[in-house]
């Protein structure tokens, strides 16, 4: 390989984003070009070589249907979707800590009361979900809203199974109370493999890595005057936590679902007893001025 050209070529395709109006695209662009070309030259791939990825991010984009994001699910994989959460983070102390979106926020979720069990098909063990969105000097929000996800007690998402799980089974839209309370019933979640049966799945298998996601469910809370977090709770103990196949626990975010024996509470929660109990506050941060 004669360094010289390749260093010119480099250069010459840098030099043709000059004209590009936008200049964070331009910025972007330049250094994509730059990063891609050093992994060019440091990793001297074959022609074979490059036209297999290239079939492969072919393969992955005809993978994506309307209720499928195989791109989002191979940036999870490798570890980029956690990377762009973390780089996004203003890191201040005291709020809930932010995880990925994941590549089942396909569909609307179902405006839902508060108490409402999100769970329609059953099978799974009861639990109900509870606590508060604050701000982080922990004065409530009233009003803030919650748009929860979750796979069924099987571990897998509606869209998964059309003809099993009726449209918005383990979804919810939920407003907080007065006082920024919420409370939801469910089923605990299990852990789960994310889809292997694509091009993510081909690529799992070639690095040896498995595709087990740790129990969870999932939050996007939001609030007037405050800058919205994506997230999720983690059922202690599950399997996985320590090498979740997209790389998305955080220690905070690690939660005990309690196993609970109290007939007057399971009457008021309108769930059979005992059942567990998840106990959590989701706190935001202000926007900044």
């Amino acid at each position: 390989m004669t360094t010289e050209f390749t260093t010119h070529l480099t250069e010459a395709v840098v030099d043709s984003i000059e004209g590009t109006s936008d200049p964070r695209l331009r910025e972007l662009l330049a250094a994509l070009t730059r990063h891609l070309h050093a992994f060019v030259r440091e990793t001297e791939p074959t022609m074979a070589e490059w036209e297999r990825a290239v079939g492969f991010l072919t393969a992955t984009g005809q993978t994506c249907t309307d209720t499928r994001q195989e791109f989002v699910l191979l940036s999870d994989v490798l570890g980029v979707s956690m990377l762009v959460e973390t780089v996004n983070s203003d890191g201040r102390e005291g709020v809930t800590e932010s995880t990925v979106l994941g590549p089942f926020h396909m569909t609307e979720s179902p405006a839902r009361e508060l108490g409402a069990n999100i769970d329609l098909v059953g099978g799974g063990e009861p639990c109900v979900v509870s606590g508060r969105v604050l701000a982080r000097d922990g004065s409530p929000l009233p009003g803030a809203v919650l748009d929860v996800w979750q796979a069924n007690a099987e571990g897998y998402y509606d869209v998964q199974q059309p003809d099993v799980q009726p449209p918005g089974n383990g979804r919810g839209l939920f407003t907080a109370d007065s006082e920024g309370r919420f409370r939801f019933r469910t089923c605990v979640p299990s852990p789960y493999p994310i889809p292997t049966d694509g091009p993510v799945g081909d690529l799992l298998r070639a690095m040896g890595r498995h595709p087990y996601r740790p129990a969870h469910i999932h939050f996007i809370a939001s609030a007037d005057g405050h800058t919205p977090v994506t997230t999720h709770i983690f059922v202690a103990g599950s399997e996985y936590l320590d090498s979740d196949a997209v790389f998305a626990v955080k220690e905070s975010l690690v939660q005990d679902f309690t196993e609970t024996d109290d007939p007057s509470l399971a009457r008021e929660f309108g769930i059979p007893n005992p059942f567990r109990h998840a106990r959590f506050d989701l706190v935001l941060n202000p926007v900044r001025s």
